[in-house]
């Protein structure tokens, strides 16, 4: 598929905290059409580091397409000949500096002041970019969801709206999540992803944006990142003992590497480029403040749990408790665990490994 990025406005908004923010934007794409009835919509939030790209390529020449091409599509577990697909950008979504993503957060102009906000920007809650993107839904015709799915953050946004719009959503996929409210385990975890960022001393408390940004910082972070998300079977059996050059023995120079150290840092460096550190650690915050445990009786939506076998940020047995209390508490669960070595990136890059479980919950 080719896919178009849109951009969608409101002329404000007040989060959760109570602060409003004006002219917020957010990007988003589509695939497949909206029924007369505008109930044929299954709505795809994205994960920490993603962005609204799920499927399809914005042109023939693209290296690869969106993150969940594998189930999104004509035929596919998502079948964009019955449904209409939407994906948005979150706000203070991490890649502000890609021109494909539109997105309000630290890095925007404040249009009281004229400067970037900085730290200045409003906490926003994972909740905060569902109610941005259900005013994006309801401006685009759509009645009811007729499923929310997700990866990793993308799967606390589909259990917020959920529990916020239970009238409104009628199934949840929620893949590679913690269940009904992230753990202390991540709550530190997000932390040690961050603090590389505000360690580097460009960083400047935030302030940053009329000079040297925290590039290396963001590099840091993101391969922290990128390790956390795997799994150390990934790690040997993907990379071994290999060296990233045979000729440059490690233990001749602190600058000879092993292939996964040179990997994490180039793959990082490349991304450090689109990514924007402020909104690295306001998005931390938003996912440390994911806690609907004293909402969950609100949700009306049948719950597939999808978590990875391998999975070392949200272990599988957070989504088997999950999906335990919510049937003891009367609700509806299934759970599909994918098995594999890579861990909680499992959830993006072998989401095909349970897509006839997704046909199957998103078709019942």
């Amino acid at each position: 598929m080719l896919v178009t990025k849109r951009s969608f406005r409101l002329p404000a908004y007040t989060t959760e905290g109570g602060r409003t923010i004006k002219d917020v934007r957010v990007g988003y794409e589509s695939y497949g059409k909206l029924n007369a009835a505008g109930d044929n919509a299954v709505f795809i939030p994205h994960y920490y580091s993603g962005t609204s790209h799920a499927a399809g390529k914005y042109s023939e020449s693209d290296a690869a397409p969106g993150y969940w091409d594998a189930i999104i599509g004509p035929g596919k577990a998502i079948d964009t000949n019955r449904y209409y697909v939407v994906s948005a950008d979150a706000l203070c979504n991490l890649n502000v500096h890609d021109p494909n993503v539109i997105t309000t957060g630290p890095a925007s102009l404040d249009p009281d002041t004229g400067r970037h906000y900085g730290m200045r920007f409003p906490t926003v809650t994972l909740g905060d970019s569902v109610r941005v993107h259900k005013a994006l839904v309801d401006s685009l015709g759509i009645t009811r969801l007729h499923a929310v799915a997700g990866a990793s953050g993308g799967s606390n946004q589909a259990m917020e709206w959920a529990v916020n719009f239970p009238d409104f959503v009628e199934r949840v996929v929620h893949v590679i999540g913690p269940g009904f409210s992230i753990s202390p385990w991540v709550i530190a975890l997000l932390d040690a992803w961050v603090a590389p960022v505000m360690l580097d001393t460009h960083w400047n408390k935030g302030d940053y944006y009329h000079g040297p940004s925290p590039l290396e910082g963001v590099t840091q972070a993101l391969k922290t990142v990128a390790l956390t998300a795997r799994h150390w079977d990934w790690a040997r059996n993907y990379f071994g003992y290999r060296l990233a050059d045979p000729a440059k023995l490690p233990l001749n120079s602190f600058a000879h590497q092993f292939r996964i150290q040179e990997a994490l840092q180039q793959g990082s460096s490349l991304t450090a480029k689109l990514v924007d550190g402020n909104h690295m650690i306001y998005m931390a915050r938003a996912n440390q403040l994911y806690n609907i445990e004293e909402r969950m009786d609100r949700i009306k939506a049948p719950i597939l749990f999808v978590p990875s076998a391998t999975d070392l940020v949200f272990p599988p047995q957070f989504a088997l408790a999950a999906a335990g209390r919510f049937r003891a508490a009367g609700g509806v669960a299934q759970v599909f665990v994918i098995e594999g070595d890579g861990g909680h990136l499992d959830g993006v890059y072998s989401i095909a490994r349970a897509a006839e479980a997704i046909r199957g919950f998103i078709e019942s």
